[in-house]
């Protein structure tokens, strides 16, 4: 579809046409495992990555191939895979371009599951993460080193809703001839768009925003196309013949798609983090409307962080949207139609008062995720960001005494209720 059409209209139609068989408009869910080739000639084809089309649902399914093909459009990206979590993308996005002795540069302000899923998990694969202050663009740049395969970023911040000034991170990266990754989850393409400010791989958990109803778990991984992969030898897995399909270089014969590619007939096929049809089918039906939601979700953001900034028993509020906050005129910048709705307090009384504040709110339902439609609530110290160090928790903006609001899109006049009798009672 062409994407001279307007983002509400896009976050439709792209991708989607009437069921050719059926006539169906909207997209079916092709509950199969498998696909009836036509002959021996088509079956080889495909699996030569000759000829596209449908193989095994691990692989390919026609109700993921829409939403692939939804997400790449509105992210502006000239393809997209879309697997099982948003911890399974930010794994596809890195697959391609690791190996043993590689590193990346990443955000101490991140999600705390990406924080240990970069200390911990990927030490396994014998690959390493440098976490640095993203907004001390020096040090950026001296953690950078020769075996340095990518840096990543969140684009609005988990849990603290900063804002990462991506032009200024995007020109490190190309200086250095490596791929940026953001993490776009908390903004969403509606609100923010990485690779127009100079993003290589775009990554998301579809879990939140995209989904919106907190139904379905699911991750995508968007190229931008842009990237030459054959610069240098950085990235032989795309650049370099692959032996699994009888020397094939992906980067020369896929060109911009090389990375979408790549990450399907290597990364699905092996690592086999699949999404499934039914969550796909959620997934585009909750992107139908969010554009909707988004407004709503940063029209009571800033209702309910500017009542908090001006309540007695709160010490700080961390959302960009408000004029006080330092990364407001970023916000403004980066994510040019609001600030998100995710951010962070701290509440006076420090832990014990965040844990009674937690426990005495009525309509934030508390929970670990956050862009639903219901507003969420989560002390990230003792939950998400728990395996953390304290010093590490509040370099991620996890502090023992903050919160995390995920604001939903109820009447913003009960949530101030809300908060406010269980600030009562937190802080008494």
């Amino acid at each position: 579809m062409s994407d001279t059409y307007g983002f509400d209209t896009l976050q439709i139609h792209a991708g989607a046409q009437p069921d050719p068989a059926t006539g169906a408009r909207q997209t079916p869910i092709y509950q199969t495992t498998g696909y009836v080739f036509r002959d021996a000639d088509h079956a080889a084809a495909l699996f030569n990555l000759q000829e596209v089309g449908f193989i095994y649902s691990r692989l390919t399914n026609p109700t993921v191939a829409v939403l692939q093909d939804r997400i790449a459009t509105l992210e502006g990206g000239a393809g997209a895979v879309c697997c099982s979590s948003g911890h399974a993308a930010q794994i596809m996005a890195l697959f391609p371009l690791m190996g043993p002795g590689k590193n990346i540069v990443a955000s101490t302000r991140a999600y705390g599951g990406t924080l240990t899923q970069f200390s911990q998990t990927i030490t396994r694969f014998g690959w390493s993460a440098t976490f640095v202050d993203f907004d001390d663009l020096d040090a950026v740049k001296a953690a950078i080193d020769d075996d340095t395969r990518a840096i990543f970023c969140e684009s609005i911040a988990n849990p603290g809703g900063y804002v990462t000034d991506l032009p200024a991170i995007a020109k490190i990266a190309d200086g250095a001839g490596i791929p940026l990754i953001v993490d776009n989850t908390s903004a969403t393409p509606y609100l923010c768009n990485p690779i127009e400010h100079g993003a290589t791989l775009v990554v998301h958990s579809m879990t939140k925003y995209l989904t919106g109803n907190g139904t379905v778990t699911g991750g995508a991984v968007i190229d931008s196309g842009k990237f030459d992969w054959s610069a240098s030898d950085k990235f032989p897995s795309l650049s370099q013949p692959e032996p699994a399909y009888h020397g094939l270089n992906f980067h020369e014969t896929f060109g911009p798609l090389a990375f979408t590619f790549h990450g399907i007939a290597i990364g699905l096929r092996d690592l086999g983090m699949t999404l499934n049809p039914q969550a796909a089918h959620y997934t585009l039906m909750g992107i139908e409307t969010l554009s909707l939601r988004m407004e709503r979700h940063v029209s009571n953001a800033r209702k309910v962080a500017e009542w908090l900034e001006n309540d007695d028993r709160i010490e700080m509020v961390t959302y960009a949207g408000l004029p006080s906050s330092p990364y407001a005129e970023r916000a403004q910048t980066i994510c040019p139609r609001g600030a998100g709705a995710l951010f962070t307090v701290s509440v006076k009384g420090g832990y014990d008062a965040c844990v009674k504040l937690v426990e005495s709110l009525k309509l934030f339902s508390h929970v670990a995720n956050l862009g639903d439609t219901r507003s969420l609530v989560i002390h990230s110290a003792s939950t998400t960001h728990r395996q953390l160090s304290e010093q590490d928790q509040i370099a991620a903006g996890a502090a023992p005494e903050v919160v995390r609001l995920s604001i939903g899109i109820e009447d913003p006049i009960d949530l101030i209720a809300d908060l406010d009798q269980a600030l009562a009672i937190a802080t008494s």
